[in-house]
């Protein structure tokens, strides 16, 4: 079953059209990322899932059924533009908020009290909003966000304002979160968080998708045979075996790294056989590219 399905969804904002003909596929229980420039439709799309807006045209599929209000208690999520008041106490708003996903109070603070001591906030539980710095506001927010429960997570930038420690934090449990279920949507600038944890991708770019696909069907795609060998012999290019083609010398210390296309992997075992004829080799690996090159040659393509 689909988690997310939406078909041909439009909208548009006076004379701009910010997603034109989105057919677009979230499966259940999958990690899930939204990925596109600044203004590509992204946010805009992730509203229309959570209710926050419409569609001009087209419809939305949740778990199954046309999606209706009924479905925003199975939806937590956590928009790039965040706060809290910052005059209440911190304990005080979580609770409030978890009421709004309508949990009763006493269910609510006690997982209140798990997440916070989870996350070693507790001793800021009754203390106002405004004395908390922003990494642990955002860590308040990701509680509450999660603490129903729900069938679909949404984060829209989950890793913003945090720092490598933290950022690990709340990528450990989306990971976990994710393990016992829950379906994850997640828009993000930072590639690398993509490829550690997404199983397909789509990419928005002026108002369409252009690519949805599972990530490593993607990256296959784009594979060009090139391969990285740690090596400590000689470089001699002409010893190699025709149709391997040396592209780039990297020294490291007594050894270097030599980066290799190939017309085809069956030269492999010649060309390891070939360079341990001079020297040892350490290692070797297949050098696809990464999320952000394939990124950066869809969002060009587009642009000529």
């Amino acid at each position: 079953m689909l988690a997310i399905d939406c078909k041909g969804v439009q909208k548009r904002y006076g004379d701009k059209t910010v997603l034109q003909d989105i057919d677009l596929s979230v499966e259940r229980g999958k990690i899930f990322g939204l990925l596109g420039p600044n203004g590509a439709g992204k946010t805009t799309l992730i509203r229309i899932i959570n209710q926050i807006t419409g569609p001009d045209k087209g419809e939305v599929y949740f778990f199954g059924e046309k999606l209706r209000r009924a479905h925003i208690s199975r939806v937590g999520y956590l928009p790039e533009e965040r706060g809290l008041y910052r005059k209440m106490k911190v304990g005080e708003q979580a609770l409030y908020l978890a009421q709004l996903k309508g949990m009763k109070s006493a269910e609510a603070k006690k997982k209140l009290k798990y997440w916070f001591e989870k996350f070693d906030i507790i001793n800021w539980w009754d203390k106002e909003v405004e004395s908390l710095s922003k990494g642990m506001a955002q860590k308040v927010q990701f509680i509450v966000t999660v603490l129903h429960e729900p069938d679909l997570l949404i984060f829209d930038e989950p890793f913003s304002g945090f720092d490598p420690v933290n950022a690990n934090l709340i990528r450990d449990e989306i990971l976990e979160i994710n393990q016992k279920g829950t379906t994850i949507l997640f828009s993000t600038h930072r590639m690398e968080s993509v490829e550690e944890l997404c199983e397909s991708i789509a990419l928005i770019h002026e108002s369409k998708v252009l690519v949805q696909s599972p990530l490593r069907a993607l990256k296959d795609s784009y594979r060009d045979h090139s391969w990285e060998v740690e090596w400590t012999g000689e470089v001699l290019p002409s010893a190699f075996p025709e149709g391997v083609v040396l592209k780039s010398i990297n020294e490291r210390g007594d050894s270097r790294n030599l980066l290799f296309t190939v017309a085809s992997d069956t030269l492999l075992p010649e060309l390891i056989s070939t360079m341990l004829k001079s020297g040892t080799v350490y290692g070797m690996r297949e050098k696809l590219p990464t999320l952000q090159e394939i990124f950066i040659e869809r969002v060009t393509e587009k642009k000529v």
